[in-house]
């Protein structure tokens, strides 16, 4: 996004993990005003450096309320939603007037659900923006970010999981896909990317002697990536490395790093390799 076109004043509703608090240090050294709405139980303690109020994930009124009296028009929604304990997530007047409207939001798989959100939001009279719109330094550039090269063997996988995903794509299924040696032993469904890696270490001995095999993460097509980048993190590679993958290619400018000297450390540590692969590469 062009400096000209940046909003004067920013909401942050704020899940889980770092990718938050980068979007608000990036806000904030462009000279945008910021105001958070931090989900109780989801987002990190630290986000509370910024101006904030958290609510409950049930209290959309009181979300909704806190970006307005904010004058906040302009929103920005990220982070990981972990899985909420459903005595905790509190009920506001807000989300019983909506209900209705929430309820329509939880049908069908998972990129229509996320497109409805940003169309309700949009109905509220907000302006929805990617994380990656106000802080594109988090986006994976392409070629390797550490001192690990693939092998041919992995290049080839590599082409193999993207020609999966894209596959797959209309199904709705997920972003990344594990492959080794050009067998398929992981495509990523509701658990998301971590379990995904948890199941493969199961399978970390099928490919013989060394490591092998290449966890490939990026977007569905036409996915609504304002509000569901797909990210890896530091954690990735310990997963990836956990199961004895050879390495880690994304989608370059379609793909958030989280940590990102943090997680180049990890690769180099762990002899993986982690890089951005361009969509027509």
């Amino acid at each position: 996004m062009a400096a000209d076109s940046l909003p004067s004043r920013l909401g942050v509703v704020a899940a889980a993990g770092s990718i938050p608090i980068a979007v608000c240090e990036a806000a904030v050294a462009r000279g945008i005003a910021i105001q958070v709405v931090a989900l109780r139980g989801q987002a990190n303690p630290d986000i509370a450096r910024f101006p904030h109020r958290w609510v409950r994930l049930g209290e959309l009124g009181t979300l909704l309320g806190a970006l307005k009296d904010a004058d906040c028009r302009d929103v920005v929604i990220v982070g990981a939603l972990r899985r909420p304990d459903l005595w905790k997530v509190g009920v506001d007047f807000g989300l019983i007037r909506h209900l209705p409207t929430i309820l329509s939001l939880t049908r069908g798989g998972d990129d229509k659900i996320l497109k409805r959100i940003v169309r309700f939001f949009e109905g509220q009279g907000f302006s929805v923006h990617g994380a990656h719109e106000i802080a594109p330094n988090l986006l994976a550039p392409p070629g390797a970010f550490g001192r690990e090269r693939p092998t041919g063997e992995d290049e080839h996988d590599i082409r193999q999981a993207l020609a999966l995903l894209k596959a797959l794509s209309p199904f709705d299924v997920g972003q990344a896909a594990v492959v080794a040696r050009s067998h398929v032993l992981a495509i990523e469904a509701a658990e998301g990317t971590d379990e995904m890696l948890k199941r493969c270490q199961s399978l970390k001995q099928w490919g013989g002697r060394g490591r092998a095999g290449v966890l490939v993460k990026a977007p569905k097509l036409d996915q609504e990536l304002r509000i569901d980048m797909p990210a890896v993190g530091p954690r990735t590679v310990e997963l990836a490395a956990a199961a004895g993958l050879a390495g880690i290619a994304v989608m370059s400018g379609e793909v958030m790093i989280a940590d990102q000297a943090e997680m180049v450390s990890a690769a180099d540590r762990h002899q993986i390799f982690v890089m951005g692969v361009e969509r027509t590469g």
